[in-house]
C-alpha cells in the first residue's frame, strides 16, 4: 500500500513539473521571437522557434499521458488539461508568427511589432509564474494578481495593435498591408491566448479557495 501511494505522489509531481516545463517553453519561444524581430536577417531564429514548438508538443503529450495513467490528480483532470492546452495554443500562435515572417519574406521589422513581442514576453512570464503556483494554491491573491497582470498586458498589446493597424492603412502598398496586418493580428491573438490561460487559472483558484 505504501508503494502505491508513493507512486501516486510521484505521478502528481510529474504532472505539475511537466506543466511548469511547458510554461517555460512559452517564455522561451516568446523571447526567441523578440530576438527574431530584433534582426530579421538571423535565419536560425525561425528554426529555433519551430524546434521549441515541437518540444512543447511533446510536453503536452506527456501531460495528457500522465493524466491518463494517474488515478488521483493534484487538481481536476479537466482543469489540468485546459491549462496545458491553453499554454500550447499560446506557443502555437507564436510559432505561427515566426512562420508568417519567414514565408512572407519580411526583412524589416514592422513598426510596433517588436514592442508587441516584448509585451508578449511579459505575458508568458506571468503565465509561467501562475502555472508554477498551481503546486500549492495557498496564496490565491498572488495568483489572481498574475491573472490581472496578464489582462493588463493584453490591453497594452491591443493598444499597440490598434496604433499599428491605423498607421499601416496610411500606407499604399496593398501586398505589404495584407502581410503586416496578418502579422499584427497574430501577435494580438498570441497575447489573447495568454489571457485564456489566466482565465483557466482564475477558475481553478476560485474553485479551490
Amino acid at each position: 500500500m505504501g508503494q502505491f501511494f508513493s507512486w501516486v505522489k510521484s505521478n502528481e509531481k510529474e504532472i505539475l513539473v511537466t506543466l511548469d516545463d511547458l510554461a517555460k517553453k512559452a517564455v522561451q519561444i516568446s523571447e526567441e521571437l523578440v530576438v527574431m524581430l530584433s534582426d530579421l536577417k538571423i535565419a536560425e531564429c525561425h528554426k529555433k522557434i519551430h524546434t521549441i514548438e515541437t518540444e512543447a508538443d511533446s510536453l503536452v503529450r506527456e501531460v495528457f499521458s500522465h493524466l491518463n495513467k494517474t488515478f488521483i490528480t493534484p487538481l481536476d483532470r479537466e482543469d489540468m488539461q485546459r491549462v496545458a492546452s491553453k499554454i500550447d495554443d499560446t506557443i502555437d500562435h507564436i510559432d505561427g508568427i515566426s512562420a508568417r515572417l519567414h514565408s512572407y519574406k519580411v526583412t524589416t521589422t514592422p513598426p510596433y511589432a517588436l514592442e508587441m513581442a516584448n509585451e508578449l514576453v511579459k505575458g508568458t512570464k506571468e503565465v509561467e509564474q501562475m502555472t508554477a503556483k498551481l503546486r500549492n494554491i495557498k496564496n490565491p491573491s498572488s495568483m489572481l494578481e498574475h491573472c490581472r497582470n496578464t489582462s493588463a498586458i493584453e490591453h497594452k498589446v491591443d493598444d499597440l495593435y490598434s496604433t499599428a493597424i491605423s498607421k499601416l492603412f496610411e500606407t499604399n502598398d496593398p501586398i505589404q498591408i495584407i502581410k503586416l496586418k496578418d502579422i499584427y493580428e497574430s501577435l494580438e491573438k498570441a497575447s489573447d491566448r495568454c489571457v485564456d490561460v489566466a482565465d483557466v487559472v482564475e477558475d481553478i483558484v476560485l474553485k479551490y479557495t
